[in-house]
């Protein structure tokens, strides 16, 4: 009687745990969940469109940024010299366009008067129209120096915050050279890692609950924007590595499901700021 017991108590906490197994599949299965998140936003990449040494930086490392403030400034002096040199090249290519209008008048009426003949006329015509081309292109040269004049001043695109800022007035910057990064504070969202065997349940437009390490019991909501179409093979892949997400697998001798991002954007407030690289994880809520 004994043993008949403890068999059948045996046997219904096994049966129990089976029944708690399945039902924990087929939540994990119908409503996926990965604690393989990451928090991810825009890097905006300053660079100057002119070379020069860097004589202002008016902001500092990890402050926030407002669009339009200036970041740094470039020492103008050279570039101002070449502001005054086109302005005297346009001057002085209007004041020859207006000799040669001139000529070209007096020519007429000597032509009219039949004291010149056509081959006069048409050489004060085309020195005329040269002329007008070299203010025109004097005119270009002025604009493009004021351009980079106006250059020398480097102003935030947007909105973000600056980090991991290593410059100093007197640092050399050459044109196109990416020197400061900014974190676009618009653009934050989740790259959420769910496994191959997933994606058939995740659909864009699907609620989601988003937990930040170390904030377990704040959760906040948000939704599923897309579901990536690809990420990089490292074995004969065509795409560059940066042009898709890498993502490792952790077990080298056992197949498993490939893993791929899932842009999540949030819809309530985060109990902290956001911030690049944040470890979250996301569970798709019941449909």
């Amino acid at each position: 009687m004994k043993l008949s017991k403890n068999f059948l108590i045996t046997w219904s906490v096994v049966l129990l745990a089976t029944v708690a197994a399945l039902l924990l599949y087929w939540r994990y299965s119908d409503r996926p969940w990965t604690r393989d998140g990451q928090v991810q936003a825009n890097i905006v990449g300053i660079a100057p469109r002119v070379a020069g040494p860097i004589i202002n930086i008016p902001i500092k490392d990890n402050q926030p940024i407002k669009k339009g403030d200036l970041l740094f400034e470039i020492d103008p002096s050279t570039f101002q010299a070449a502001v005054d040199q086109s302005t005297a090249q346009v001057q002085q290519a209007d004041a020859t366009a207006l000799q040669n209008q001139q000529n070209l008048e007096r020519t007429n009426q000597l032509y009219a008067t039949k004291v010149v003949d056509a081959q006069t006329l048409q050489n004060a015509q085309d020195t005329y129209t040269g002329s007008i081309a070299d203010v025109n292109a004097a005119k270009a040269a002025l604009q493009s120096a004021q351009l980079n004049l106006q250059y020398t001043k480097v102003f935030s695109p947007v909105d973000g915050y600056l980090t991991n800022m290593n410059t100093s007035v007197g640092t050399y910057v050459n044109a196109g050279e990416q020197l400061l990064a900014l974190v676009d504070s618009s653009s934050f969202w989740i790259a959420a890692y769910f496994k191959e065997t997933q994606l058939k349940h995740i659909a864009p437009g699907d609620k989601v609950k988003i937990t930040l390490m170390g904030h377990a019991w704040e959760p906040f909501g948000g939704v599923v924007d897309s579901v990536g179409w690809g990420v990089y093979i490292e074995n004969g892949s065509p795409a560059v590595p940066q042009l898709l997400p890498q993502v490792y697998q952790t077990i080298d001798w056992v197949r498993l499901p490939q893993r791929f991002a899932v842009r999540v954007e949030t819809t309530d407030k985060p109990p902290i700021p956001l911030r690049i690289g944040q470890t979250v994880s996301v569970a798709v809520e019941e449909k």
